[in-house]
């Protein structure tokens, strides 16, 4: 017994250590979920806020409020775990003031050197809460478009439509074209042939975007009614007619491409002309005879003499 006694009076400093570094995870951990769900529960409570306001959309409330959620959960989740690591090494023996004071010399040291690092996080931040782009949004970023999939605090994720995944670093984008803030327009022109009333083709557009706005499956996705702008220009084969739609973020292509079909189903019905482009072959008039002292020579002679000059040629080829 008394070597048990002398075996568990050994171990005792590391069972107490590891008892320890067991209840910093256990209670980093509680308090990381507790941050989350305090978190959640501001997420709902800031959706709920923001819907009331008129020209609220509630898809976009949800996309800036999930944004900002996932970006406040990364800061959470980083900050508990630092905390809790050097809680840990504390445990271990290792002296975390020298660790700290060797770490703030190496953090300034990074930082002078890191300048482009913080430029991204700071127009992440920026991007963030000026609500520029969000995750959901359909976007151009530096001549680049596709769906956002991430917003970090450095980099910006986008997916193009042919699945590339495109990343981007906050401080280095110098363009930023979000199709899907808030509203979104679908324009379209339609071009008809000259001989056409470009009053009545109006007429029939508009008589179809009242149509589409009465279908049950696209009403709730449309804002406005449609915009007929009217002739905006005359091009080689067609009279453009310019229109547009308001609708839903991301809902102006599903919106176009029903109207589009209508558009095309309308117009065989009523016989208007949807033309193509046209390309005319002119051969030019016939070549005017060559004159040689002062007589004419036909195509005919001209072309006796050079059969004459072929034959002279194979005969001289067959003797030699």
């Amino acid at each position: 017994m008394r070597n048990v006694y002398n075996l568990i009076d050994e171990w005792h400093p590391v069972f107490s250590v590891v008892i320890s570094i067991f209840i910093i995870g256990i209670v980093s951990i509680l308090i990381y979920k507790s941050i989350t769900l305090v978190i959640r529960q501001f997420q709902l409570r800031a959706v709920s806020n923001l819907s009331n306001c008129d020209r609220c959309v509630p898809i976009e409330t949800e996309k800036r409020v999930d944004t900002l959620g996932k970006v406040l959960r990364k800061i959470a989740f980083i900050t508990v775990t630092a905390i809790a690591s050097l809680m840990i090494l504390d445990e271990l023996g290792i002296d975390i003031k020298a660790l700290l004071a060797g770490l703030g010399i190496v953090g300034l040291a990074v930082g002078f050197g890191a300048q482009s690092l913080v430029k991204d996080i700071i127009s992440g931040l920026f991007l963030i809460f000026e609500n520029h782009i969000r995750v959901g949004d359909v976007a151009i970023l530096n001549g680049t478009g596709g769906l956002v999939e991430k917003v970090n605090l450095r980099t910006t994720v986008l997916r193009s439509a042919d699945g590339v995944l495109h990343v981007f670093h906050n401080g280095s984008i110098n363009s930023l074209s979000n199709m899907t803030h808030e509203y979104s327009f679908y324009v379209f022109d339609i071009g008809v042939a000259y001989k056409e009333d470009t009053d009545r083709v109006c007429k029939i557009l508009e008589e179809l975007g009242e149509e589409i706005m009465n279908d049950p499956e696209y009403k709730d996705h449309i804002l406005e009614p449609i915009n007929v702008l009217g002739v905006d220009q005359f091009s080689d084969s067609a009279v453009m007619i310019k229109a547009r739609i308001k609708t839903l973020p991301i809902k102006q292509w599903m919106v176009g491409r029903e109207l589009n079909r209508r558009i095309k189903k309308r117009f065989d019905q009523e016989g208007i002309e949807i033309p193509f482009p046209h390309r005319t072959l002119y051969f030019g008039e016939q070549q005017k005879p060559v004159v040689q002292n002062n007589q004419a020579i036909t195509r005919q002679e001209i072309k006796a003499v050079l059969q004459e000059v072929l034959d002279e040629r194979e005969i001289k080829n067959r003797n030699g």
